[in-house]
């Protein structure tokens, strides 16, 4: 692990010979840099920047995870509050597109004397998820046209639809291509060179996206996740082959590590903690620490969007702050778990798509859940199970699958919030001091680079998609 992730360092290099543009590159050329570089330091690197962009401050904890109410802040709490501007969303966009498409694609066109056919699938089942991030929270997005600065400097957006169809052909395509004879790979921290696991991956990010287009598009949706029931190569099947990016230590820690080293201005939301006190539920430990004030005796949870005299009196100490679990150092960046896949196929079975049994799939994914996080007594999980609040509901599944799925969902802020607006559950009152009139936020906003940089492109993408502030649905959040 650990020499895998020193790769990173090494990979920086690589990553300023191959994000440049030809002319600038010929003009000056750095001799230090990498002329020829190699697959198993860019995927390195490609999963560490990916990673860090899914599970860090500006896209996860700082926002993503706000709005979702997971956690909330004890001060600073403008964001807590949506009060974003156009400069806060950069993150995502900027290092998505120049960092990690640039360089995944970068492997996926390396001739085949350099990238062998896993290396370059691998690389395309990486890039469909960043892109799958992108639109999920942006909406049209440049897709055909990006991560090619040399012939598309200002790349035409494509609508979400056509991200969605374009991901599932990438990730249908790659699926089949990759093969478990030979053809090893290097640098691959999430699945250790195990090429089985990443068509198991491609499978779920497949199943995910069917989901996500399924108010709009059914047909294509079943089709979809039937085509990944009947595909060999499976989907993750347990929870050791939960797809994730375990860190090392400093520097190489989880970015949630990095920001409490120096930083306390997080806690769990009192959404959050409510409803896990509500239900008993036993991850309430994993999720959030009591208050380091040994007065206070049990959890206590901070209400969403409050101004930040409110939050700093309710007292640093007298609060709780998300889990210890989170902010290890070697804690993963979950990019899908075994129980989402459940809860997936639950979901395909609810809407008639397939003809497995949603309440056993259901029940089984609350219990992956559990086990993800060590709890494994089955008189614990069993009597949780009974209980009529979260008893499956064949009447209104969107509501049983998407509360279990947003507690299931902690920490994972972008996905989170893509399947709240997608299932409308769990009902969320807006920020106590909210700025968007009693409304939440229901995507990102365009980066302001975008208006000067790639202008007529955004224009003609917001022209289609509708004004670019927070409160514009996206085409998958039908209802």
């Amino acid at each position: 692990m650990t020499n895998n992730i020193n790769r990173i360092f090494i990979a920086g290099l690589v990553m300023m010979a191959v994000s440049c543009k030809k002319d600038l590159a010929e003009i000056n050329k750095n001799p230090n840099a990498t002329e020829n570089p190699q697959p198993d330091y860019l995927l390195t690197a490609s999963q560490k920047i990916s990673a860090d962009l899914y599970w860090g401050a500006d896209n996860n904890f700082n926002s993503a995870l706000l709005i979702i109410q997971h956690w909330a802040k004890i001060q600073y709490t403008e964001p807590d509050r949506y009060i974003f501007s156009n400069s806060s969303f950069t993150s995502l966009w900027n290092t998505g597109y120049a960092q990690s498409i640039t360089n995944l694609n970068t492997i996926i066109q390396l001739p085949d004397e350099r990238a062998n056919v896993n290396y370059k699938n691998v690389a395309l089942i990486l890039r469909s998820w960043v892109f799958s991030l992108l639109t999920d929270a942006y909406g049209d997005i440049p897709y055909k046209q990006a991560g090619d600065i040399k012939n598309n400097l200002t790349p035409a957006y494509d609508t979400q639809k056509e991200v969605y169809f374009g991901l599932l052909e990438d990730l249908k395509k790659a699926s089949a291509a990759l093969t478990t004879s030979g053809n090893a790979i290097a640098g691959d921290i999430i699945y250790s060179g195990k090429i089985d696991r990443w068509k198991k991956l491609a499978n779920a990010l497949r199943f995910r996206i069917a989901l996500r287009i399924a108010d709009r598009e059914p047909d294509k949706a079943k089709q979809t996740i039937n085509e990944v029931l009947g595909d060999a190569g499976g989907l993750i099947s347990s929870n050791t082959e939960t797809a994730q990016f375990v860190y090392s230590t400093s520097p190489q820690q989880n970015p949630v590590s990095a920001w409490f080293d120096t930083r306390d201005e997080f806690r769990i939301a009192k959404t959050t903690l409510d409803k896990l006190t509500a239900l008993s539920d036993p991850r309430i430990p994993v999720y959030a620490n009591k208050p380091t004030d040994a007065s206070v005796t049990t959890y206590v949870g901070v209400p969403s969007g409050l101004t930040t005299s409110d939050a700093n009196n309710l007292g640093f100490a007298k609060t709780s702050r998300p889990g210890s679990y989170f902010f290890a150092p070697q804690s993963p960046a979950v990019i899908i778990s075994y129980a989402e896949v459940l809860f997936d196929r639950a979901e395909a079975a609810a809407r008639g798509f397939t003809t497995e049994d949603a309440n056993a799939l259901y029940n089984a994914a609350i219990t992956a859940s559990f086990n993800q996080y060590g709890i494994t007594d089955g008189t614990i999980i069993n009597n949780y199970l009974a209980q009529a609040a979260v008893k499956y509901d064949a009447a209104n599944f969107k509501k049983s699958i998407g509360e279990q799925k947003w507690i299931a969902l902690y920490g994972q802020g972008l996905e989170a919030f893509a399947e709240w607006r997608r299932l409308d559950y769990p009902q969320l009152t807006p920020a106590v001091a909210g700025v968007l009139d009693k409304k939440i936020p229901v995507r990102f906003i365009y980066p302001g680079s975008e208006q000067s940089l790639n202008g007529n492109n955004y224009k003609l993408a917001v022209a289609n998609q509708g004004a670019d502030n927070l409160l514009t649905k996206l085409w998958f959040d039908r209802y």
